[in-house]
């Protein structure tokens, strides 16, 4: 097959006038092929008249149910057709109704929203699958970025629980070195219990954080992820770049390697603004991080003594010492790095190395010092009443009684 441009070289010359003979050598192809591109081209065939279909009278009436009732299910339709006399087959409704049908999330385009530097950072979780001698486990990962710059932090967590997602919120402030003006993230309990109206029900210690720390909140609206499109997006490129494959130790094995990863990413151009998130960064003039009692005190858990002297943190037990006494209280547990510290009152009671495996237990060595065996206890004294002999009962003819009411008792 020739080119175009020699195409268009042949019907010019022979525009001009010129022989078969003179255009062959002139553009140096046989004569033959000369003929061929100069012969008129044939007709076009005649599109034959579309013949008529059995669902034609009653497709006025299939687009009212998909435009009024938002009826889409094909087999409902075919009952409703068969009484009104259709007589077709499923398939030719199926292909008609297929046009009519709105189009899928994802297949529309969505609008972009650029925010300005150190104005927004998205955050949200997601479920991440592990295998553990053939059974499959679960962790949370918390992802977190900056709308301007696209800095990423991601950590990974065994539970996503308010003050699990407050930590983790500080732990990405962390690493951010400051504070945005607002933060953005789906409706989860954590964040929001629920709307009144137009009036959002915050959760009490969610809001409580961000209002010490001077943060704003703000929510998606429902069914609308994309709205917090980029955290959304980070999550999807941990699971496919990340997570496959990935061999770790423990929790702060992961986490270690987790921002390990983050570094290396925060370097590299990103595909959206073409720049490195760490040079976008600097232009984010993030407010600077609370200090002091204002910051950390949003670190701590309550936790309830159990009667054998522990507490429970992400499924590993911790022991107290048994002076002072302090089983069955509330205490307040703060974890900072890989220390976990138990305080009441404002008295530290113990600290421990964190562990990583749930279900192992870690005692004090001043547990049980000062607690007596169980068989002292059987024997205490037991409450102790007295039974006593009742009082005699005297007994006096009815005629004392008559006497003394003044009644006179006639002879019988």
């Amino acid at each position: 097959m020739l080119r175009s441009r020699t195409v268009h070289a042949i019907r010019e010359l022979a525009a001009q006038g010129q022989s078969i003979h003179a255009i062959a050598r002139e553009v140096g192809i046989a004569r033959n092929t000369v003929r061929k591109y100069l012969r008129p081209l044939p007709p076009t065939t005649p599109v034959p008249p579309k013949r008529p279909s059995k669902l034609d009278p009653f497709k006025d009436q299939i687009r009212r149910w998909v435009s009024e009732d938002r009826l889409l299910n094909c087999v409902t339709m075919l009952e409703r057709l068969h009484p009104l006399g259709y007589t077709g087959q499923i398939s030719i409704l199926k292909a008609f109704v297929h046009s009519l049908r709105p189009p899928k999330a994802g297949q529309h385009p969505v609008r972009r929203y650029e925010t300005k530097p150190g104005e927004q950072m998205q955050f949200d979780w997601g479920e991440f699958l592990y295998d553990q001698d053939g059974r499959r486990q679960k962790l949370y990962g918390f992802t977190a970025v900056l709308s301007y710059s696209r800095m990423r932090f991601v950590c990974f967590t065994k539970r996503c629980d308010t003050p699990t997602l407050i930590r983790c919120l500080m732990a990405a402030c962390d690493y951010l070195e400051g504070l945005p003006h607002a933060v953005l993230t789906d409706r989860m309990k954590s964040v929001l219990l629920q709307m009144d109206g137009t009036i959002p029900q915050w959760n009490p210690l969610f809001a409580d954080f961000l209002t010490a720390i001077g943060v704003v909140s703000r929510v998606c609206r429902p069914f609308t992820p994309q709205t917090k499109g980029k955290v959304e997006r980070s999550i999807g490129v941990i699971k496919q770049s990340f997570w496959p494959g990935v061999r770790f130790s423990d929790l702060f094995d992961l986490n270690a390697q987790a921002l390990s990863w983050c570094d290396r990413r925060n370097q590299q151009i990103h595909h959206t603004t073409r720049a490195r998130p760490l040079d976008r960064w600097v232009e984010e003039g993030l407010q600077p991080l609370p200090a002091g009692y204002a910051w950390e005190r949003f670190r701590t858990e309550e936790r309830r003594v159990s009667w054998d002297g522990y507490i429970s943190y992400d499924g590993v037990l911790y022991g107290l010492p048994s002076e002072p006494p302090s089983a069955g209280s509330i205490v307040q547990v703060s974890v900072q790095r890989d220390r976990l510290t138990i305080w009441r009152q404002g008295q530290q009671l113990a600290q421990h190395v964190l562990r990583a495996v749930s279900g192992t237990a870690v005692p004090h060595p001043d547990q049980f010092r000062t607690v007596a065996p169980a068989h002292t206890f059987r024997a205490r004294p037991e409450p102790l009443a007295h039974l006593v002999e009742p009082a005699a009962v005297v007994q006096r003819p009815l005629s004392e009684y008559d006497l003394l009411c003044g009644v006179e008792v006639g002879a019988c």
